[in-house]
This record gives C-alpha cells, structure tokens and sequence, in this order.
C-alpha cells in the first residue's frame, strides 16, 4: 500500500474536498507541483487551472480551481481557493456562454469595457471548458 497524505480542498464558500491521497498535482505560479506524502513544507500561490488529487492507482479525482494559496506540510495538503469545484459539476453550458460574453466584449471596439475584466472572464471559462473536457475523456 502506498503512502498517503491528507488533502484539503477550500474555497470561499465551503469546503470541496477532504480525504487521504497518494499524490496531489496543483498549477503553482511558477508551474505544476506534485505534492506525495512527507514532502518538505512550502507555500505558494496557484493559478487558475486543475488540481488532481490521486486517491488510489485506479482513481484521480479533478477539481477546477479559480485560484488561491496551496500549503504544504508533512503529512497535510491545504488547497485554499478562491473558487473551486470538481470537474463533474462544471456547468459546460455557463461555461460557454460566459466564454461567448468575454469574446464579444474584446472585440467591442467602443472603448467602454473593462479589458481585464473581459480578459479574466475569458481565461476563467476557457480552464473550465479544458478542465471539463480531460475530465470527460478519462471518463471514456
């Protein structure tokens, strides 16, 4: 039996994940990280992307997460984010339109939009689309 660490998924609103894990992948700033029991403490920021908590040989559990902190401590893993859920409960359909929306306001030339705003909105529904879609084809 492989070593474990516990793992920890937050966000704002409620807690998403809490179990045992052979490994954690998460998107830190400076590019993905994999978290196994007994790795050395650190903090760092991540990115908007997946985080794939490896629960078993047979089974990767995917959650999207919007960004936030990741804590990392002997035999805990702490991922606290802004916005997170697992990939099964991305709304594709929100997804999509909200992907739409941020396209047509980059392209209103009018000058009476918040570029990083729409830029956000974009980058945001286009990792969950990304996140929805790998989840799905290792569903397959």
């Amino acid at each position: 039996m492989a070593m474990t660490i516990h793992v920890d998924i937050v966000s704002a609103e409620a807690a998403i994940y809490s179990g045992l894990a052979e490994l954690v992948v998460a998107p830190a700033e400076m590019g993905e990280v994999g978290i196994a029991a007994r790795h050395a403490p650190f903090l760092t920021r991540l990115k908007p992307g997946e985080v794939r908590v490896k629960v078993s040989a047979n089974e990767t559990q995917p959650f999207y997460i919007s960004g936030g902190m990741l804590e990392v401590q002997p035999h805990t893993v702490t991922v606290l984010a802004d916005m997170a859920m697992p990939a099964r409960n991305i709304n594709e359909a929100r997804a999509l339109e909200s992907k739409q929306k941020a396209e047509e306001m980059l392209a209103d030339k009018t000058g009476q939009l918040d570029y990083a705003k729409a830029q956000a909105m974009l980058a945001e529904s286009v990792i969950q689309l990304r996140v929805l879609d790998k989840y799905r084809k290792t569903k397959s």
